[in-house]
């Protein structure tokens, strides 16, 4: 009988393997864990390797298991402290605030990053009210992660989701249009019915562009590609050249995905002692240093997360593909 799944997975699986059991048989196996290591742990939990910071955090988690603490997590960060990319996001913003209030694109002197803000929105052709809403949505998503994480700052609170249900009580989308929504109800239905034909790790595949605004989020590796697909997409491309990156979706398209799989394996290594006749990193057990049970569970517990969010099981990638519900098809 499978093991009810702890929440220390949630970040990357529905349910438990043997793997996974035999690292959970190492945590029963301690006394009660340091807290520093539990808030390791817990910082474990949180890593998503679509970040665009997902290797700096790796590298971060590497440190804290050799020394047994740390310092960092959501809600450090300073005040005064400024990531380069907020302003790719804040440009985004700009240009298309500029766009809705009729500036043309042409003079649009900025970019976003690696783009010309002037290309990026030529996608969009000629202004319209429906437009100038899904724009709206766009400017949105993006202000929902400007300046986060900040203490008692929860960004998937404070953005009105199209089609994604983030209660999912009865269904992961919505049946009918939101509350939020309801004033322009007819711009809600028309996005939510218009669908992106891309590939889904190599496969063709369908995405709602509702759905792509909802998962547009700045923080995501491929954020400026993400953007100019939904961009081109409310101006009438419904077949990008390049397939949407979300959270789990295309995650074959993660770059650096042989080196993660090689910090993956050297950390499942030391953690439970394994010959796995593959590639470890030695530099990666040097940061880690002498290994303790603690250590042991912690690396195990980091190298599974990391393997399992590059190759997610088969629930997973079910969810992630965001097909959107049948009722925008019927």
């Amino acid at each position: 009988m499978t093991a009810a799944i702890r929440t220390g997975w949630r970040n990357c699986a529905l349910s438990t393997d043997p793997e996974m059991e035999r690292i959970d048989r190492m945590e029963d196996a301690l006394p009660p864990p340091p807290p520093g290591a539990v808030k390791i742990r817990e910082l474990i939990t949180g890593l998503e390797l679509c970040h665009h910071k997902a290797a700096r955090w790796i590298d971060n988690l590497l440190a804290a298991i050799a020394s047994g603490n740390t310092s960092k997590g959501l809600g450090t960060r300073a005040p005064e402290q400024f990531h380069p990319a907020e302003s790719v996001w804040q440009n985004a913003c700009a240009a298309l605030m500029a766009w809705c209030a009729g500036t043309p694109v042409s003079s649009l002197d900025m970019n976003i990053g690696t783009y010309p803000a002037s290309e990026l929105l030529a996608g969009l052709g000629p202004r319209s009210p429906l437009k100038e809403w899904q724009a709206q949505r766009i400017m949105d998503k993006i202000r929902s992660c400007l300046y986060w994480p900040r203490p008692g700052q929860d960004p998937s609170s404070s953005y009105r989701w199209i089609l994604f249900n983030p209660a999912g009580t009865d269904s992961m989308y919505y049946s009918h249009c939101p509350d939020d929504f309801r004033e322009h109800e007819d711009f809600w239905l028309a996005t939510a019915r218009t669908i992106l034909h891309d590939r889904l790790d190599g496969h063709a595949a369908e995405l709602p562009l509702g759905l792509a605004i909802d998962q547009l989020w700045p923080c995501h590796w491929r954020f400026t590609d993400n953007l100019r697909i939904v961009l081109d997409a409310i101006g009438g491309n419904l077949h990008p050249a390049t397939p949407f990156a979300a959270c789990g979706r295309n995650i074959g398209l993660l770059p650096n995905r042989d080196r993660l799989a090689c910090i993956s394996h050297s950390l499942l290594s030391y953690g439970t002692g394994m010959d796995r006749e593959v590639e470890t990193d030695p530099a990666v057990l040097t940061v880690l240093g002498e290994p303790s049970d603690v250590k042991r569970w912690l690396a195990a517990s980091l190298g599974k997360t990391i393997r399992l969010q590059m190759d997610p099981p088969a629930d997973i990638r079910t969810l992630s593909a965001l097909p959107g519900p049948d009722w925008i098809r019927e």
